[in-house]
């Protein structure tokens, strides 16, 4: 209860704050300094023709005669722009022939043109409101966007409305327009001024009214013309930018609509998250020091979460949640610095980590795992760099690598150079965890203010043998490895190793391993039409083993082409007795990359098609895209020749590996197949949407068809729909099933779509 109000207290207090927007202060610079993280160019939709420095020269007097305009119109209609926007005052008129000379170049365009409104008070005194509109002789031929621009508090330009009030009528604002998007009058949005203003397209008033210019730079798109020219004014200060032009304010506007409306969120729900996070540092009951990295830690994600979110056109306030943990993690901080260690013996006194002593004392618990010891390489080198009272910083940062690489439990600190950890992996497992591990800390950790370079070794021994896990990091250090086992647990891990790849071989023989399939669904006929078989291994000791184990250990034993051979027989097996069932399926084989080149392997896969008993193009072989294909030429030709058998062939995982598009033009494929790490979330990711769509796009264009995996949602389903893609595979379809359940699951969806 203590802590539960001691967390609504800081909740309120900072709530109070916020409403009373003393903290926008500091939102502000949250807001900046995610602009700058997020800086980018522009779309190139939206064109800025400039009355610049130059065309003020050329013409050589103000106000312009409206014919100028009329021909810059006519210029830029000719070539076949979309939008024509004027940020430029015509609410009076001029010389009669140059009115109706403007006018008429308005009426003849067949591009949208849009004439400025806004508002402005009659005298700094008055309240009063007046409106201007472009005389009725030009603006019955063209659409009017407001163009008021409101400076904050602070005279900085952050927002613009979605449309305002003007002759007592809502108007839409000149960016909305441009952007085609709606919204309520007087409601402001923020501007994204991560947009740099110098990537969009520039052009001089006086080369477009010349003609001077490649008509196709317009096609299709959107102009603004407006004042750069310093002499005639029109300039705001803005953040991050400096003070600019308002005609680049505009189009800056513009651009941040073109990715939809922002939408609010603000405060509320960031601080009520930001107060969870509160309670669990408060409510802790741990000494360690970790606590408070962790609610630092918390306090990153939030920020990170608050410059991600703009990707999503979302507008969140992350400074009272920010303040709110900040507050939560120096409150427990001071609670912890006033308690003794209740168990200073197996705390390591330099760092706070459990030392070796607490260590030994787990390993007792866990008489099948294995401690893993990591040694710091050149560790006084580095005590010279950041100095003796920096080490424990430094510890800590190591620590928070090592469990973003995957450390699973308590880390200790064993040795004055060396820290460990007890694992439970199986030795394949722990041995590609150590090496994320070793890539993972490649990068320099920065350590009060200086940036310090890691290399760590690893030692690998019996979990209560700390020092032969020391002595086995010694010679992976001397030896230039990356890990070493001491001999007795390198015996252990090479008998199972062993024992596994003479298990595999039985197991085929047996009835321990079997083929799932995992349904793929016909986007356009709305049913299911193929399958992609997946091998799975129970074993009778060791339980259901996940394929990453026993297939790269079968790569590695040479003992894949059997694997993969087991499978095809299978599959066609399979395919056989569905067709006898009345049911037409295409099924799906994963076939290393490093197999096509193997002319034994490619024969045997021949002499099995030849057996004829199930047509060929019933058989899809996927081939992994994540190594590249060594013997580039043995390859294609392998591959032709199952096409030539009818056998269709898939670039499985495609984006995630080394392929280059002239993978996809010289291999002879016939389907391609997205990963699901872009899949996955491309329905509510602008990024991965685009990624997705235009792989489509370009496959089609080739004349593939198109698997997406990962699908997780139904809205992830329809946005598939959307962009034409041919097939979706994923948990929201089905998960992998024996061969009976798929033949029942695809004769249902069939009967569905009939």
């Amino acid at each position: 209860m203590v802590q539960a109000a001691t967390v609504l207290a800081l909740a309120v207090a900072i709530a109070l704050s916020a409403s009373a927007g003393t903290l926008q202060p500091l939102e502000n610079v949250l807001q900046n300094a995610g602009f700058a993280m997020r800086s980018h160019a522009a779309s190139g939709q939206i064109h800025v023709v400039e009355m610049d420095a130059a065309s003020v020269a050329a013409i050589q007097r103000w106000p312009w005669d409206r014919e100028h305009y009329a021909r810059v119109v006519e210029r830029l209609d000719e070539a076949g722009a979309r939008t024509i926007a004027f940020d430029v005052d015509f609410s009076t008129a001029s010389d009669r022939e140059q009115d109706d000379r403007f006018a008429a170049a308005l009426a003849d365009a067949n591009a949208t043109v849009i004439l400025p409104v806004f508002g402005q008070r009659g005298s700094f005194a008055e309240k009063r409101q007046l409106d201007s509109l472009p005389i009725p002789q030009l603006r019955e031929h063209a659409l009017l966007g407001s163009v008021s621009v409101s400076p904050a508090s602070d005279g900085l330009v952050r927002e613009m409305p979605i449309g305002t009030f003007n002759a007592d009528a809502p108007r839409p604002s000149l960016s909305a327009q441009l952007a085609q998007r709606s919204g309520v009058a007087d409601d402001d949005f923020p501007i994204d001024f991560s947009i740099q203003p110098d990537t969009l397209p520039r052009h001089s008033f006086i080369a477009v009214k010349m003609g001077e210019f490649d008509p196709a730079t317009f096609a299709g798109k959107d102009v603004i013309i407006g004042a750069t020219a310093i002499e005639m004014g029109d300039r705001y200060a803005t953040p991050v930018h400096g003070v600019i032009p308002g005609v680049i304010i505009q189009a800056l506007a513009a651009e941040t609509l073109l990715d939809g409306v922002p939408v609010e969120i603000g405060w509320a729900l960031p601080l009520l998250l930001a107060a969870l996070f509160a309670y669990a540092i408060i409510a802790a009951r741990s000494r360690n020091r970790i606590l408070v990295q962790f609610g630092l830690g918390a306090t990153l994600v939030f920020a990170l979460l608050h410059f991600g979110a703009s990707e999503f056109a979302l507008r969140i306030a992350i400074a009272p949640a920010l303040v709110m943990l900040i507050a939560a993690a120096l409150l427990r901080w001071a609670i912890l610095v006033r308690e003794d260690f209740e168990e200073a013996r197996l705390v390591d006194a330099e760092s706070g980590m459990p030392n070796r002593r607490a260590l030994e004392r787990a390993a007792a618990t866990h008489d099948r795992s294995r401690i893993v010891a990591a040694m710091i390489d050149e560790f006084d080198a580095v005590k010279l760099v950041i100095g003796q009272d920096a080490i424990s910083d430094f510890l800590a940062r190591l620590q928070d690598r090592l469990r973003v690489a995957g450390c699973e439990g308590p880390i200790y600190r064993i040795d004055d150079r060396a820290l460990a950890w007890v694992s439970s992996l199986e030795p394949l497992e722990l041995e590609s965890r150590l090496l994320g591990m070793a890539a993972i800390l490649r990068s320099p950790v920065e350590v009060r203010g200086s940036r310090v370079d890691i290399k760590l070794t690893f030692g690998i021994a019996d979990v209560n043998a700390p020092d032969e896990a020391l002595h086995a990091a010694s010679q992976a250090a001397r030896h230039g490895e990356c890990f070493a086992y001491h001999e007795q647990a390198q015996k252990s891990a090479l008998d199972q190793q062993l024992s596994l790849m003479g298990e595999l071989e039985e197991a085929m023989e047996g009835d321990e391993l079997s083929v799932l399939y995992q349904p793929k669904f016909d986007l356009r006929a709305e049913r299911i039409t193929s399958a992609e078989a997946l091998i799975r291994w129970r074993h009778p000791v060791r339980g259901d083993l996940r394929p990453d184990i026993f297939i790269p250990l079968a790569e590695e034993t040479n003992r894949i082409d059997e694997l993969t051979l087991f499978v095809l027989r299978r599959v066609i097996d399979d395919v056989r007795e569905w067709r006898k069932g009345g049911l037409e399926i295409r099924a799906a084989i994963n076939i290393s990359a490093r197999l096509i080149t193997s002319a034994d392997f490619t024969a045997r896969v021949e002499s099995i098609l030849l057996e004829d008993r199930v047509p060929a193009d019933r058989l899809i072989f996927e081939i992994t895209e994540s190594a590249t294909i060594g013997q580039f030429d043995l390859a294609c030709s392998a591959l032709r020749r199952f096409r030539d058998l009818g056998v269709g062939v898939s670039m499985d995982d495609y984006g995630t590996g080394q392929s280059t598009l002239s993978y996809l033009k010289r291999l002879p494929l016939t389907e391609l197949k997205i990963d699901r790490s872009f899949v996955q979330h491309a329905h509510r990711d602008h990024a991965d949407a685009l990624l997705v769509s235009s792989t489509v796009e370009l496959a089609h264009q080739l004349g593939l068809q198109v698997v997406a995996e990962g699908i997780e949602e139904e809205a992830c389903l329809d946005f598939l729909r959307e962009i034409g893609c041919d097939y979706a595979q994923g948990y929201f379809i089905a998960r992998p099933m024996s061969a009976d359940a798929f033949f029942d699951t695809a004769q249902t969806t069939i009967a569905r779509a009939a």
